[in-house]
């Protein structure tokens, strides 16, 4: 099955499925403010997304990767590419997919001038932490965020 996927530059065909599994990656964003997300994602020469299809042409996975030029976490120097986003549908984890999203995201950011790739997750989301060790990431720094509405 691993050597039938196939992975392909983001096409405007592909929004739909995009937006159908981007909604499972994202649950908490409200659909329109995700849609929006990716429509700018999308249109953006920063941004790289893949596609992961089956033999059938069926959209299983996709990686968003960007270059971002302010400040990352621990990053040596800028530009730094980042993983904005991984997922692959559940009936077909295991194949090497997730795998082959990171080999070509580090190729494009390479190739874009960047040294290293950073990425983040939610504290408490202990299987996407397994996921970026695993892969080769190393957690830099835990982050709790705050915020106060001020009258």
């Amino acid at each position: 099955m691993k050597e039938k996927i196939s992975y392909l530059e983001f096409e405007r065909s592909d929004f739909v499925p995009l937006l159908k599994m981007a909604k499972k990656l994202w649950a908490d964003f409200k659909e329109d403010e995700l849609q929006h997300l990716l429509e700018k994602s999308t249109e953006s020469q920063k941004y790289r997304i893949i596609i992961a299809k089956n033999p059938l042409e069926e959209s299983v996975g996709f990686s968003i990767f960007s270059i971002r030029t302010d400040y990352v976490e621990g990053a040596d120097k800028s530009p730094t590419g980042y993983l904005e986003g991984i997922f692959v549908e559940p009936e077909f984890r295991k194949l090497g997919i997730a795998n082959k999203f990171i080999q070509l995201g580090e190729k494009w950011c390479k190739e874009k001038g960047c040294s290293q790739i950073g990425s983040d997750t939610w504290l408490t989301d202990k299987e996407s932490r397994a996921f970026h060790l695993k892969v080769g990431f190393w957690e830099e720094e835990e982050v709790v965020h705050f915020l106060k509405n001020i009258k």
